[in-house]
C-alpha cells in the first residue's frame, strides 16, 4: 500500500509543515502524517506572526528557503515594525493575519510540492530495529515504512484540557489527544516531563464597543517577510485596538481562583514565564491595578475577535463575568471560553545539534515536543530537521547553525545545551551576536546556505548577489562624495545637527544620530537625484552598515575568537568518565550531552572553566 519514504513527518502543525516542504523540496519522499487534513497549519493560538527576536526567525526561514514568512504575506492583515525607536539590532517583523487563509496557504504549498504525500491517520509509535528508526505504526495497525521520522508533536502527547474542574483529553480544542508515543519513547530510554500553555477567550466582533478601546493600525508603509517576489506588500490593512483590566475584573477573576487548576495543583507542568495567564498576571502582580488585552482580528471577513493578554483556564462563567467587565467588552458574546493545556515533552539534551535523538538514530524531534513556545520556533525546528533528515538520507554532511549564524542556531543551542524546564521563548537577549543577526540580512546571512543545500533557488540567490553588490556600491560611492561647509550647513542646521567647518566624506555625515540616509536628500541636489535610484531596502542595509561599523566590526572580531573552539571538534566515543580531573557534574552534564565541539562544552550549564581547561589538556593528548 505504501512505498518506503525518506522522510515521514508526523505532525502537520507549523514544525511539520517546515519538515515536509524542506525535506521535499530538497529530493526526499516525504510522508506527512496528521490527525486531521482540515486542520495543517492551525493557527492554535494567536493569529500572528513574528514579533520581538520571532520576527528575525521567520526571516531567516524565508532565507533558507522555508515557507513560512511566503505563508505570511499571503494571509497577512496587518504588518508592523516593532521597536522602530531603537537600534536596528531590536527591530522586528510583526504581522496579523487571517486564521483561515493562513492554514489554507499552507495546505495548498504542501499540496504543490512534489514528493509530499498525506496520511490522515494517528501515529501511536514508531519502529525500531537496532537502535535505528524504521518507520512509524499508526493507530489502525499499519506499519509504514522510512528511512527517517521528524516528531512534531505538538501539544497532542497525552494533552489534557483544563477548564476551571473540568479536565479532559485533548491536543488542541475538539482534536484528540495522541497516545502511545510517549510511553513507547520511554521505554525506549527517552526521560520525558510535563509542560503546559493556554488561550484566551474567543468572542464576536460585533459585540464589541470600539469607541472605549485605542486603535492600533498597521505601519503606514508596511512591509513583509519574504525576500522573494511572491508577494507585493498589503495596500489596505485592519486595525487592531487596545483596552485594559481593571480592579473589578481582577476581583472577579478572583472569586474562581479556588476552582483554578493552575492554584489548586491539578496542573503540574510549568507553563510560559513569558506568556502566562491573567490568573498569573494579577497573582505575580497584584500591585498592578491594570493589564493591557490587545483585540485582534481573526481575518479578513470573519467577526472572530482573538482577547490577546486574556489566556486562562478559570471557569467558563468566571472567565465570561469577568470578561464583560473590560472597557469595550460589557456586551461581549464569547465564542468558546479560554483554556489551559498540559502536554509531554522530552527535554531537548537528548538531542543532537542537527535535532536528531541521541537514542535513536535517523529519528529527529521538532517543535513543543522540545520545550519550546511559539510558532516560530516550531517553524524553525522543523525547517532544521527536515533539512538533516533529508541530507542524512542523501548522505551528504548535515546543516548546524552557529549561534553567529542565525538566530536559529541560538534557539537550538540553547536547547541541546541548557535544556529547559519551562517552555523555551525567544528574546533578543538570547543572542550576544544580535547586531550581526539583524531582520533586515537575514538573506545575506543564510540565502547562500539554503542554496548549497537545495532549498533555496538560484533566483534567490541572484537576489541577495544584488543586494549584497548594490549596498557595497552604495557604501563605497557615500564614502567618496565629499561635502563643503557653505553647501550643507544650513541644511545641516534645518535637521539639528553640527554644522561642519571643512569638506567631509557623506558617510562621516551618515554616521551622525541625527542624520538619516533620506536627509543627505536635502543636502545636495546631485545626491539626491543619485540615492532615488536605490531602492529602501539597500538605502537602509546602507545606513545601518555605515553607522554602525566599528559595532558590527567588534562582534565579527569576538566570533571569529570563539570560532577556534568551535572548529576544536571532540571524538563521538571519547570517554569522559575516564577523566578523573573532571568534577562529577562536569563528567555527568559532557556524558549526557555528548557535545560536538570544544566551543559547544563550554555553553553546557554545569560545565566549569576548570572543566574545560582539563577537556582541552587531554583533548591535546
Amino acid at each position: 500500500m505504501f512505498p518506503k519514504y525518506d522522510v515521514i513527518v508526523v505532525g502537520a502543525g507549523h514544525a511539520g509543515c517546515e519538515a515536509a516542504h524542506a525535506a521535499a523540496k530538497m529530493g526526499s519522499s516525504v510522508l506527512l502524517c496528521t490527525m486531521n487534513m482540515n486542520t495543517i497549519a492551525q493557527m492554535s493560538c494567536n493569529p500572528a506572526m513574528g514579533g520581538v527576536a520571532k520576527g528575525q526567525i521567520v526571516r531567516e526561514i524565508d532565507a533558507l528557503g522555508g515557507m513560512s514568512g511566503i505563508i505570511s504575506d499571503k494571509s497577512m492583515i496587518q504588518f508592523r515594525m516593532l521597536n522602530r525607536s531603537k537600534g536596528p539590532a531590536m527591530w522586528s517583523p510583526r504581522s496579523q493575519n487571517d486564521r483561515m487563509r493562513f492554514a489554507e496557504e499552507w495546505r495548498l504549498a504542501l499540496e504543490a510540492t512534489p514528493n509530499v504525500d498525506f496520511w490522515q491517520e494517528m501515529v501511536t509509535g514508531i519502529t525500531v530495529k537496532d537502535s535505528r528508526v524504521t518507520g512509524v505504526r499508526t493507530g489502525i495497525g499499519i506499519e509504514i515504512e522510512a528511512n527517517s521520522v521528524v516528531l512534531t508533536n505538538g501539544t497532542f502527547l497525552n494533552g489534557i484540557i483544563h477548564i476551571g474542574e473540568k479536565q479532559f483529553g485533548g491536543g488542541r480544542t475538539g482534536e484528540s489527544a495522541a497516545k502511545g508515543i510517549t510511553e513507547q519513547l520511554v521505554s525506549l530510554g527517552f526521560e520525558s516531563g510535563r509542560m503546559k500553555t493556554g488561550t484566551p477567550p474567543r468572542v464576536d466582533g460585533r459585540s464589541l464597543d470600539y469607541s472605549k478601546m485605542e486603535i492600533q493600525y498597521g505601519d503606514e508603509n508596511p512591509e513583509k517577510f519574504s525576500y522573494s517576489d511572491s508577494t507585493a506588500p498589503l495596500k489596505e490593512q485592519r486595525s487592531c485596538w487596545i483596552t485594559y483590566t481593571n480592579k473589578e475584573v481582577h476581583e472577579t477573576l478572583e472569586t474562581g481562583f479556588d476552582r483554578s487548576p493552575m492554584f489548586n495543583g491539578r496542573i503540574q507542568g510549568l507553563g510560559p514565564r513569558y506568556c502566562p495567564s491573567i490568573e498569573d498576571k494579577i497573582n505575580r502582580f497584584a500591585e498592578r491595578e491594570r493589564h493591557q488585552i490587545f483585540v485582534e482580528p481573526e481575518g479578513w471577513d470573519t467577526v472572530e475577535i482573538y482577547v490577546n493578554g486574556f489566556s486562562t483556564s478559570l471557569p467558563e462563567d468566571v472567565q465570561f463575568k469577568a470578561m464583560r467587565k473590560i472597557a469595550g467588552f460589557e456586551n461581549a458574546k464569547m465564542f468558546r471560553p479560554g483554556y489551559a493545556i498540559e502536554y509531554d515533552f522530552f527535554p531537548p539534551t537528548q538531542l543532537k545539534l542537527t535535532l536528531e535523538t541521541q537514542l535513536v538514530e535517523n529519528l529527529y524531534f521538532a517543535g513543543q515536543i522540545n520545550g519550546t513556545t511559539g510558532y516560530e520556533e516550531a517553524a524553525s525546528q522543523g525547517l532544521v530537521a527536515g533539512i538533516n533528515a533529508s541530507l542524512k538520507t542523501q548522505e551528504k554532511d548535515p546543516l548546524i547553525l552557529k549561534r553567529s549564524d542565525a538566530y536559529i542556531g541560538v534557539l537550538i543551542d540553547d536547547l541541546i545545551n541548557k535544556g529547559t524546564e519551562e517552555p523555551y521563548r525567544m528574546f533578543t537577549s538570547r543572542a550576544e551576536f544580535r547586531l550581526l543577526l539583524r531582520q533586515d540580512n537575514a538573506d545575506l546571512r543564510l540565502t547562500d546556505i539554503g542554496y548549497q543545500i537545495g532549498l533555496a533557488s538560484e533566483e534567490r540567490l541572484e537576489k541577495m548577489h544584488s543586494k549584497r553588490d548594490e549596498t557595497a556600491k552604495l557604501i563605497n560611492d557615500l564614502k567618496q562624495k565629499k561635502v563643503v561647509p557653505d553647501e550643507v550647513n544650513e541644511a545641516l542646521n534645518a535637521i539639528n545637527t553640527a554644522e561642519i567647518k571643512e569638506k567631509i566624506s557623506v558617510e562621516k555625515l551618515l554616521k551622525r544620530p541625527q542624520v538619516g540616509i533620506n536627509d543627505l536628500k536635502t543636502l545636495d541636489k546631485d545626491l539626491e537625484i543619485y540615492l532615488n535610484k536605490y531602492s529602501k531596502e539597500i538605502m537602509e542595509q546602507a545606513e545601518i552598515q555605515i553607522k554602525y561599523d566599528s559595532y558590527i566590526e567588534k562582534e565579527q572580531q569576538m566570533v571569529e575568537k570563539l570560532s577556534n573552539m568551535e572548529n576544536y571538534r571532540i571524538p563521538i566515543k571519547f570517554d569522559y568518565l575516564a577523566i578523573p580531573a573532571l568534577s562529577a557534574e562536569g563528567k555527568q552534564k559532557l556524558n549526557k550531552i555528548r557535545p560536538e565541539t570544544l566551543g559547544q562544552a563550554s555553553r553546557i550549564s554545569g560545565v566549569s572553566p576548570a572543566d574545560l581547561s582539563i577537556l582541552t589538556v587531554y583533548l591535546g593528548k
